[in-house]
């Protein structure tokens, strides 16, 4: 799930129709829905559409973890795109392969990033959860809201009806990242859930290294939990390998 904006660069007609393409074989996005979300905040932003900035990305992993539970049992394969604007608007969508609800979550999102100083930024939005093949009772909505300062993020999530409506839920996260050399750089994440079900509560933790090569990205990330058995993680180890377009 995406919190916040990658790097963005501004893409040519045909490169934004090989994003749209490659998500809508993920996700069965129709050309509408995605026109609607952009009008959107480009009314929100009060840009132009020309002003727009998109960035895409599709990514293959050994497996997807979220917030400690496995979601995939296996390989996943996920794509998503962002349209940001200059004064810090943004909206987006990501989809990603799992093995529960039909076998496809597709999520939407939009926010407003800003500058407090020079090293402190902010991230506020909203994040929806969808899983189109599955029932509609496991989609569920979150807000979200992040502070960063330097290489550290803290960071928030808060759903008031968490998913298969099992009731609110909020995580709580710290995100630590360090450039180790120009081609090597290295994340620490630590994450607490607190739920109205216990069996979605739990911490997880992971650390990842990450490179750059031949002009694909390489995350190898260590993943572990405080709860042992069932989807959550013990002592798991993720490669990814993914394309900015």
């Amino acid at each position: 799930m995406h919190y916040s904006l990658r790097s963005i660069k501004k893409l040519k007609l045909k490169t934004f129709q090989k994003i749209y393409f490659k998500i809508y074989i993920l996700g069965d996005i129709s050309m509408k829905a995605l026109k609607t979300a952009i009008f959107a905040a480009t009314m929100m932003s009060g840009a132009t559409a020309m002003a727009a900035e998109v960035s895409g990305n599709v990514a293959i992993g050994s497996d997807y973890f979220f917030r400690g539970i496995d979601q995939a049992g296996g390989e996943a394969l996920s794509g998503g795109f962002d349209v940001g604007f200059e004064n810090g608007f943004y909206v987006g969508t990501w989809a990603s392969s799992v093995d529960f609800s039909g076998g496809l979550e597709l999520d939407y999102y939009a926010g407003y990033g800003g500058s407090i100083s020079e090293d402190v930024s902010y991230d506020v939005g909203y994040l929806y959860y969808g899983y189109p093949q599955g029932p509609k009772t496991e989609e569920f909505e979150e807000v979200y809201a992040s502070i960063s300062a330097g290489d550290a993020t803290l960071g928030f999530a808060y759903s008031d009806d968490y998913y298969a409506s099992t009731g609110h839920s909020t995580y709580v996260y710290f995100d630590y990242g360090v450039v180790l050399s120009e081609a090597f750089s290295l994340g620490f994440h630590f994450g607490t859930m607190t739920a109205s079900d216990a069996a979605n509560e739990a911490d997880d933790y992971s650390i990842s290294l990450s490179t750059e090569a031949a002009g694909l990205g390489f995350d190898l990330s260590w993943i572990d939990s405080s709860e042992k058995g069932g989807l959550f993680a013990d002592n798991e180890f993720v490669l990814t390998v993914s394309k900015s377009l």
